[in-house]
């Protein structure tokens, strides 16, 4: 069934479906520098014309009339490389502008773009790289060699680093089609002849080394009709990396398809994988490390003439004659048991499978593992514990197996050697990290977990945190804040009295601490940075919390006159919302400081208090003017107007000009009644400005009904 095969294949496109006509789907007419784009020229009557066919959203092909011979797409962006005759020229075609333009004194036979600035040029007698940067022209890098005199180039491959030059090139020779190539080292300016069909090279790292190795990998079928697959090493220059010993495989022609030749090949780093096409659309699947074939079939009756890597499955796309884009990549679910079962070859399975991190061969490890532990044989059984898939071995019970065993004299711990072999390649799981940690801390070698922090080799987690906060606060900071731990992030910086950040961190995150508990905390260990805090809270305009809460705190630190400041700053602009606090800072101020309170309410500052309860509070203060602005009920002004020793005589001759007359009778009435000598000569200036709104025979009647004739 195709769901147990090592291999995926998709359909992407039948390109005449867009509508390319099949006599334009070929080597000459149709390009495809990467999985992003595939460009076509095509001529309708006399015009020609390019479509440019983006992988990515095929509706909105772009079709554009040309005169050139041919185009290649850059392999990354929308950019254009036109070639008519001798002359080049390179349009990015979002902003519709020529970026470049050169004319060769060769004809250009072949070309390609062999990375995402620079494109190759190859001519009957050179090589040359032309750079997107800047005004550069074409630079020549070397001569081709004669032995690719006469031949089709079908092909140009770089490595990585442009440092290893590969032409490839196909000849009609007694009936057969002969494959020859150019191999050129920059470096060592010097071409090397091999006779081969398809090649690439790749990125390979052997277990064994920290660094990966270069490998050049190429398919020949000889005059026989014998096929081989070799893989070398082509750079040596990583130092302490163990050399990759050369591979030969042989490749397996189909008896009905005798003329049968490999035609292109591409790498999967990811999966250490070569994908190698045939003229007749097979496709061989080989394994890099060991050059082993894993799998064949044929997936085109067509020939595939084009092909690049496809990125999303670290597999190979490619275009066949009938207009097919299709790709193979490895079916990552089923490729290791595929090894196992069908190939019956376990040690296959079992390094794709930690190469990989794939499932499939699980029970190999296992086994493996307890049979290296149980031999005692404990730097091995770290290694398979370290390279396991998935991590199915970096668990729990393993870390306490390595602990049960006993220390040896002069021998190092079997834990620390498992957690050394996991810190060259990997990153420590949360477990492993609080198990590596422990007896660093007890230790207190807290540059060595700055070290692997440094690294990233820790997974930062709250238990982290906590373990290393006994030696070092600042550092489990930094772990609580990489672990996202923000309730422990913000109580570091208040115990590192980095109150600033607590509020930006909280914002940052997007988290909602208890801002009245940690104001409270900050308050009782010291009470100048508590108001520094509680004016952080509320320095936007929606403060971060309940201001009353915050007026609670400052009175539980006895911090009244810095309660007040902050009250009269947050409640400045009289929003009626804010009622109840306008009311707390005068009753504060009228028990503690009652001239703040009257020079506050003689500014007229707020306007939304209970003035009920702040009228009664001003009498208690002694406060009677303000008392008197505030009282609305006759009883309560009665009560406080008699005191008229302790009131300005104008501003209370004033007053009785707000009240009522009846309340005006009633209040003259107390005042007399209440002290006469004292308050007489008041009553009569009232009397006296308001006689013709209070009447002159109710005012008689008032005074004849007092005691005496104190008016004489």
């Amino acid at each position: 069934m195709a769901g147990q095969l090592p291999i995926k294949f998709q359909e992407h496109l039948q390109l005449q479906n867009v509508g390319i006509n099949t006599a334009n789907i070929g080597f000459s007419s149709l390009t495809m520098e990467s999985d992003n784009f595939i460009c076509v020229r095509e001529k309708v009557n006399d015009t020609a014309f390019v479509i440019i066919i983006d992988m990515t959203d095929v509706k909105n092909s772009i079709k554009r009339p040309i005169t050139a011979d041919s185009a290649i797409m850059n392999p990354a962006s929308k950019i254009i490389a036109f070639k008519a005759g001798k002359t080049l020229q390179i349009f990015n075609i979002e902003l519709r502008s020529r970026m470049k333009t050169f004319n060769m004194t060769e004809d250009c036979i072949f070309w390609k773009w062999v990375s995402v600035n620079t494109i190759g040029i190859i001519t009957e007698t050179s090589v040359y790289h032309w750079s997107m940067e800047g005004d550069s022209q074409p630079v020549k890098v070397f001569d081709r060699h004669h032995s690719l005199q006469g031949c089709q180039i079908i092909n140009y491959r770089t490595d990585a680093s442009l440092q290893w030059l590969l032409i490839i090139g196909l000849l009609a020779q007694d009936s057969r089609v002969v494959g020859r190539m150019q191999l050129y080292s920059v470096e060592r300016k010097v071409s090397q002849p091999i006779e081969g069909h398809a090649a690439a090279f790749t990125q390979f790292k052997l277990e064994a080394n920290k660094k990966p190795s270069t490998l050049f990998s190429y398919a020949v079928r000889g005059l026989q009709g014998a096929g081989k697959l070799h893989i070398i090493e082509i750079d040596t220059s990583a130092l302490d990396n163990q050399p990759f010993e050369k591979k030969t495989t042989d490749i397996q022609f189909p008896a009905e398809a005798p003329n049968d030749f490999p035609v292109a090949m591409q790498t999967s780093s990811k999966h250490g994988v070569i994908y190698l096409i045939t003229k007749y659309g097979y496709v061989h699947l080989f394994d890099i490390e060991t050059g082993l074939l894993i799998y064949t079939n044929r997936i085109s009756a067509d020939t595939m003439f084009v092909t690049a890597p496809y990125r999303p499955t670290s597999g190979i796309i490619a275009v066949n004659r009938k207009g097919q884009v299709l790709s193979v990549s490895v079916d990552e679910e089923n490729i290791v048991s595929y090894i196992r079962n069908t190939l019956g070859n376990d040690e296959l399975a079992y390094r794709m499978a930690a190469r990989c991190n794939l499932s499939g061969a699980d029970q190999l490890f296992l086994a493996r593992f307890a049979e290296l532990f149980q031999s005692e044989n404990y730097s091995e059984a770290a290694k398979i514990a370290a390279t396991a898939p998935r991590g199915i071995l970096r668990t729990q019970q393993t870390i306490q197996q390595f602990q049960t065993v006993p220390l040896q004299p002069n021998q190092p711990s079997p834990l620390l050697q498992y957690f050394s072999i996991l810190l060259e390649s990997n990153k420590l799981n949360k477990e492993e990290s609080i198990e590596l940690c422990k007896p660093v801390v007890m230790q207190g070698k807290k540059q060595l977990i700055e070290k692997w922090l440094k690294e990233d080799k820790l997974e930062c987690s709250e238990p982290l945190g906590d373990l290393i906060k006994s030696i070092d606060p600042t550092l489990a900071l930094s772990v609580y804040l990489r672990g996202n731990v923000p309730m422990k992030v913000i109580q570091c910086f208040a115990e590192t009295g980095q109150y600033q950040k607590i509020v930006l961190y909280a914002k940052k995150v997007n988290y909602q601490p208890d801002y009245i508990y940690l104001l409270r905390n900050i308050m009782r260990i010291n009470p100048e940075q508590g108001v520094q805090f509680a004016q952080l809270l509320v320095q936007n305009e929606e403060p971060l919390a309940d201001l009353t809460q915050i007026v609670d705190v400052f009175l539980e630190a006895n911090l009244i006159q810095q309660a007040i400041a902050f009250l009269l700053d947050v409640i400045k602009n009289n929003r009626e919302d804010q009622g109840d606090l306008q009311t707390r800072l005068l009753e504060m101020n009228l028990m503690q400081a009652p001239q703040v309170a009257d020079a506050i309410l003689g500014n007229n500052m707020f306007t939304h208090y209970d003035r009920a309860h702040i009228a009664s509070l001003c009498e208690k203060a002694g406060l009677l003017q303000r008392a008197l602005e505030h009282y609305t009920d006759l009883y309560d002004i009665k009560r406080v107007v008699v005191h008229t020793h302790l009131l300005n005589p104008e501003w209370l001759v004033n007053y009785f000009g707000r009240l009522s007359v009846d309340d005006s009778f009633e209040c003259l009435k107390a005042m007399l009644q209440a002290n006469i000598q004292q308050n007489s000569q008041v009553v009569v200036q009232i009397a006296t400005k308001y006689h013709e709104q209070l009447g002159t025979q109710k005012l008689s009647e008032l005074f004849n009904s007092s005691t005496g004739c104190w008016w004489v």
